[in-house]
């Protein structure tokens, strides 16, 4: 979960920079204009973010920080097309509370706690997993594993 906040704040910055150029390549002069445009460009930035990182590698920068890795069930590298399933499969962690508030009509502040609900419902699920995993890994082949770089060899003291 920690690493899944970290990541959010790294996002923050892709969002910002993808919003501008969507508002000046647009030249959108108001927020709400153009709002489900920029919602469908944006998660076209995020996938490309994700599937990039993922398939090259299987690691975004916050995972390299938390030294976790996305691999598929063999242990092998993820390919493109898993990585893609993958980010498109992850919006289960947004979807039942979005759901929710759509059904409800809740607005403001009500908005952040149920999805907070939600993210934490999902992840408290992955408890009940044998393995431990999220249901997006178990439906689409992957797990995230564990993965320590490598501590430097040590020289011998000379003396």
């Amino acid at each position: 979960m920690a690493c899944f906040v970290y990541e959010g704040v790294l996002l923050f910055g892709v969002v910002m920079i993808a919003g501008y150029l969507f508002s000046s390549l647009t030249q959108q002069r108001h927020a709400l204009t153009g709002r489900h445009g920029l919602q469908a460009f944006l998660f076209v930035v995020l996938g490309i973010y994700f599937v990039w990182f993922w398939s090259r590698g299987g690691q975004t920068v916050a995972m390299k920080a938390w030294h976790i890795r996305v691999v598929d069930v063999a242990g092998r590298p993820v390919t493109q097309a898993r990585a893609l399933a993958r980010y498109l499969l992850a919006w289960l962690w947004f979807l039942p509370a979005l759901a929710v508030l759509a059904a409800a009509g809740l607005r403001g502040g009500a908005v952040a706690a149920v999805l907070i609900a939600g993210v934490a419902t999902y992840a408290l699920l992955a408890r009940l997993h044998p393995q431990r995993q999220f249901l997006h890994d178990v439906v689409c082949g992957t797990r995230l594993v564990t993965q320590r770089p490598a501590l430097p060899a040590r020289r011998p003291r000379a003396g």
